[in-house]
Order: structure tokens, then C-alpha cells, then sequence
């Protein structure tokens, strides 16, 4: 395909997802909420619907026609993912619920195992619940220590400043790739660099920068990385872990029961080999398969090409959220061309609360998300409840920028209106 440069290319690709041709209260849907899930192209919906027409059957175990043909396209969904982000061994991926089990893989397997009293945990300000909770865990239940870094005037990742919270008592570096609140791009490559030269390892949360950029694990070295299907157009209920294959084969498993053995004795158990140690019970078949499906796709149009288009919606929607006043964005400016930042706007007006925004918006049929987005530790530290999130993916348009900025403006008026 080629570069996604036109809006005329975007309503091309936006046409491959149903659920866009929709009214909702009586206006055309204008989602702006992929920061939180995708939308789903039919090539997704197909290969979920195929799945349980043709071969619904469990993997693995039977040696049955369906059986097979379930087992073959399980793991043909697994390659696809090795490939996507340059895993070196297929094994290195391990399909999960989500990123937040992916997340907790590594604390209950790895850290669990590894980290003792005065040992230090890094992590920042910016991180996801999912990427502090595990971690706030195991912290109390090893005497491990997390520090955690801040950010610059400009609302980004302190580099100056990670480099004095590394130590030799550093054992795991737990940081964002993309923040979804702030955008901001973390300078991942710097960052595992320098936590290996300390002996650290290093997990990346690569759920806002996987589904829009190229990703390449062995180039950025990091020993895990997780991700959501459900960000990338993949259904629900699968995501993926990400690591490096002589660190999966030392850690324990992660949950006990079928599928994860290689034989069970009344004396005890011996485990499977990677990646089936840590994929206990019968897994998500379909949403695996179909996340793979969701590979093929994004593939096909380009990661490239995707994160060149969602830079130029990136630089077209802050120049017109540039003309709103009294608006607060968080997190760094874009360059001029969109570069810099995720094409996500996290932001507040003065005087009227994110929800109440996102529910009048809500009425013009613009789905935009309010809250603390999960980092109720970086709102705190902004004195803010929550902000008023719009995130863009690459099939959005500016002319649906334009609709959302003209209805923000009329909510903004209107709310001022009611309190003069």
C-alpha cells in the first residue's frame, strides 16, 4: 500500500472498519479514543468469525482435523508477532490476556525470584497503573525499593535525572515506550543502554507505540516488552509478552495447570518448553489468531506509513487546539511537522471539568475520553483530577479534527456562557 499522505487515502482505509460507518445521536461517528482500544478492521471480524465456523477447536492437544488446523494458525499468529517486532526466536513470544498479565508475568516469574531487600526499582511518574501496581507489589513483598523519575519543564522523560537514580543496587528498569497521557516519546534505546551498563534489566510498555510505530526489540535491547491486541486492532482478551529467550527459560512459570507441563507426577510436575511454560490452560485461540490477523493488516498498510500520517494529524490537530484559549495540553509540543509526540492530546480547559466536556461532546456524536487515563500519579502531580484525552489513529481524518474542534469550541462557549 502506499504512503498514507491524503485524506482521500484515510477514508480508503477507514472504509475496512464497520463500526466507523455509524451515526451516533444522529451525527457521523468521529472516534477519537484509540488510546484506549482501536477500532477493528472486517479483516479482524473474518478471521474471528472463520475461526469458530470452520476450525473451533483446542490447540495442542487433539491430533483431529480441527484440532490441527487450530493448533497451525495459533502459531502461525506467533510468528507473524516475532516478525512484527523483529523477536530473534519465535519462542520469545508469549501470548497473554492483556499487557497488564504480561506485566505481572515478569513480576511474580522474574522479580519475585530475583529481587531482594535494598535492591532498586526504577519506574517514572508517567507510567500506567499497570506498570506501577506489579511493581508496588513486589516491591512489599521482596524489600525491594522503586524510585521514580520526573519529568523536565517540558513534560517529558528526565534523562539528566535517571542517570543519578542508576546504581549497582539497580535490578529492573519498568518504563513507557509512549505515555498516554503526555505523548511524549521515552528515548528507549538511551535508556536500556544505560541500565545495562549498570546490570539491570529493563521492561518496556510498548502498548502506545507497537499499534503506531515500527518496533524492533532486538535494536532497542530490551530484555521485555509487552503489548495489547486490543490497541492494534486485535480483539480483546490477547496481548503479548516479549522476552529475551535465555531470561524465559531461566524464570519460573508463572501459573500452574495444563498445557505449561511437559509431565505431571503424584511427586510433582516438570515444565514445558518455551514459549508453552507460561501459556497455562487453554488460551484465547480466536483472539490470538485473529491478532495475528491484525499484524497482517497493519502490515500491509505500513508502520511507517501509519506513524508519517499520525504525525501530520498530529501537527494539524495541535495547531487548531493552539486556537482554543484557556486550554492546557500536557506533556511536550509537537515539531511543526507533528514529530516529537504520539498523536494523542491530553488537555483541560480552565473552569470546566474533562467529563462534562466529553459528555456534551459525546452528543455530537465525537467520542473522546475523560479521566485520569489510569496515571493518577501524574495528575496528582499536575494538582488535576483528570484531563480530557483525544487520541488519533491512522484512520482518522482532519476534516473530522475540524468537526471536533468546531464542537469543543461551541461546548467550551457554552459553558462559559452558563457561568457568566
Amino acid at each position: 500500500m502506499t504512503a498514507i499522505k491524503e485524506n482521500i487515502l484515510a477514508a480508503k482505509v477507514r472504509s475496512d472498519f464497520p463500526i466507523l460507518q455509524q451515526e451516533v445521536n444522529g451525527k457521523p461517528l468521529i472516534y477519537l479514543d484509540s488510546a484506549a482500544t482501536s477500532q477493528k478492521p472486517q479483516a479482524v471480524l473474518d478471521t474471528l468469525r472463520h475461526y469458530y465456523n470452520h476450525d473451533n477447536a483446542n490447540v495442542h492437544r487433539g491430533a483431529h482435523t480441527l484440532s490441527v488446523r487450530a493448533t497451525e494458525a495459533y502459531e502461525a499468529a506467533r510468528d507473524k508477532v516475532a516478525k512484527f517486532v523483529n523477536a530473534q526466536y519465535r519462542e520469545e513470544i508469549i501470548f497473554t490476556r492483556n499487557a497488564t498479565e504480561a506485566i505481572n508475568l515478569v513480576a511474580y516469574s522474574w522479580a519475585l525470584t530475583n529481587l531482594k531487600p535494598g535492591d532498586e526499582i526504577i519506574s517514572t511518574v508517567m507510567e500506567h497503573h499497570s506498570n506501577f501496581v506489579p511493581w508496588q507489589i513486589m516491591a512489599a513483598k521482596t524489600g525491594a525499593v522503586i524510585k521514580y523519575v520526573g519529568l523536565t519543564e517540558n513534560e517529558e522523560f528526565d534523562l539528566e535525572q535517571y542517570k543519578t537514580l542508576l546504581s549497582e543496587r539497580t535490578k529492573l528498569v519498568a518504563v513507557v515506550h509512549v505515555s498516554n497521557t503526555l505523548g511524549c516519546i521515552n528515548p528507549v534505546e538511551t535508556i536500556i543502554s544505560l541500565a545495562h551498563e549498570v546490570g539491570a534489566k529493563v521492561l518496556i510498555d510498548g502498548c502506545q507505540s507497537v499499534p503506531h510505530k515500527s518496533i524492533d526489540v532486538q535494536k532497542i535491547d530490551c530484555d521485555w516488552l509487552v503489548a495489547s491486541g486490543h490497541k492494534m486492532c486485535a480483539p480483546t482478551g490477547i496481548g503479548f509478552l516479549y522476552g529475551k529467550r535465555s531470561l524465559l527459560e531461566e524464570m519460573p512459570p508463572f501459573m500452574g495447570g495444563g498445557e505449561m507441563i511437559s509431565e505431571v507426577f503424584f511427586e510433582g510436575f516438570t515444565t514445558g518448553e518455551l514459549p508453552h511454560k507460561f501459556e497455562a490452560g487453554t488460551p484465547a485461540i480466536a483472539e490470538a489468531i485473529a491478532l495475528g490477523a491484525a499484524v497482517d493488516y497493519l502490515s500491509a498498510v505500513g508502520m511507517d506509513n501509519i506513524r508519517a500520517y499520525e504525525e501530520e494529524l498530529t501537527a494539524y490537530l495541535f495547531k487548531k487546539l493552539a486556537t482554543i484559549p484557556n486550554l492546557k495540553i500536557y506533556g511536550p509540543k509537537p515539531t511543526a511537522e507533528g514529530k516529537g509526540r504520539a498523536a494523542l492530546a491530553s488537555f483541560n480547559v480552565e473552569g470546566i471539568h474533562a467529563s462534562d466536556l466529553s459528555t456534551l461532546l459525546d452528543h455530537e456524536g465525537i467520542a473522546i475520553r475523560s479521566g485520569h487515563h489510569c496515571t493518577q500519579p501524574l495528575h496528582r502531580l499536575f494538582n488535576a483530577s483528570g484531563s480530557a484525552r483525544a487520541s488519533l489513529y491512522f484512520y482518522n481524518t482532519r476534516e473530522e479534527i475540524d468537526v471536533f474542534i468546531k464542537v469543543l469550541k461551541e461546548t467550551i462557549d457554552f459553558f462559559n456562557s452558563v457561568m457568566e
